[in-house]
């Protein structure tokens, strides 16, 4: 039986080479940095790999790559995204060969169902996939989404679904967790912002971009031991630590995978140019300078 998530799951960005192709050193250097500084877990093929841009072919090479190069470290997550439930099902059993500890379903691409039917749709999958389910409730992103309720009853009808990872304040991730009673794992994403308050309001843990992840893994550690105000002050200086550089990136998804990708890809020590894969943000001087001034003040990942 899997255990419940818990902890800080970077999202793994992706890397791409001068031709174009996924960088596979590169993408290997960040899986370890990842497990050496303390991540509980990883995720991959969601908003922040930039899973939009990538062809079938690239999506199931990043899933075996993450698996083999973790080598059961640590549980990683993958995120599913198709149009039916059929070619969702379809991938989630290709990551359950791959050896992952979790699925993150994605709405259908290019649809605005309503909550009943996106509630049949994240269930029909959910009862078909071999390893346990999280939905990715992201509207502000996606642009559809479900609300607690929706959310409480998902779960119930359907024990598969174990996880929901949102994108959106820590009021309403509270009401998720209000609404839920404990019954399903609740994560954030959002890059990490109000992660003291997200945790405070019940979240077992987040899905961020490896960005910042280290500190937000010792902000997880000092945090659980909630009636430790000592512990719980030097979490809160942590955060005010990395927050004007998450503010910064977390402007727009595309800042994130121009600039956090950066800051990402300098504190990880990789030499030369990071190449874009269009469509995207082009980065400008000042963007870099800055993002360059966030990076250095972090230190390095290696």
């Amino acid at each position: 039986m899997t255990s419940r998530p818990l902890g800080i799951w970077p999202m793994l960005y992706a890397f791409f080479d001068q031709a174009g192709a996924l960088d596979r050193p590169a993408m290997r250097r960040q899986v370890e940095a990842c497990v050496r500084e303390g991540a509980h877990g990883l995720a991959v093929l969601g908003l922040a790999t930039e899973v939009n841009k990538l062809s079938d072919a690239e999506k199931r090479t990043l899933v075996s790559w993450v698996a083999e190069d973790l080598d059961g470290r640590r549980p990683f997550a993958v995120t599913v995204t198709g149009s039916t439930p059929d070619e969702q099902i379809a991938f989630a059993r290709l990551a359950a060969d791959a050896g992952a500890a979790y699925v993150i379903l994605q709405p259908p691409r290019g649809e605005t169902p309503d909550e009943p039917t996106l509630t049949r749709f994240f269930g029909a999958v959910a009862d078909a996939s071999p390893i346990p389910v999280g939905i990715q409730n992201a509207p502000e992103y996606l642009g559809v989404g479900l609300g607690p309720t929706a959310i409480r009853t998902l779960h119930r009808n359907h024990a598969n679904v174990v996880m929901v990872k949102g994108e959106a304040s820590v009021t309403a991730i509270r009401q998720i967790v209000e609404a839920t009673d404990g019954g399903i794992a609740v994560f954030n994403g959002r890059g990490g912002l109000e992660l003291p308050d997200n945790l405070r309001a019940g979240c077992d843990g987040m899905i961020p971009a490896p960005d910042f992840f280290d500190r937000q893994v010792r902000i997880f550690g000092l945090m659980r031991t909630r009636d430790d105000a000592e512990n719980e002050e030097v979490a809160e200086n942590l955060y005010r630590e990395i927050l004007p550089g998450i503010v910064f990136v977390m402007q727009s998804l595309d800042a994130l995978v121009c600039y956090g990708k950066r800051i990402a890809a300098w504190r990880l020590g990789l030499r030369g140019e990071i190449h874009d894969r269009a469509p995207g943000l082009a980065p400008t001087a000042f963007g870099l300078q800055c993002a360059r001034r966030f990076a250095t003040a972090l230190g390095p990942l290696v």
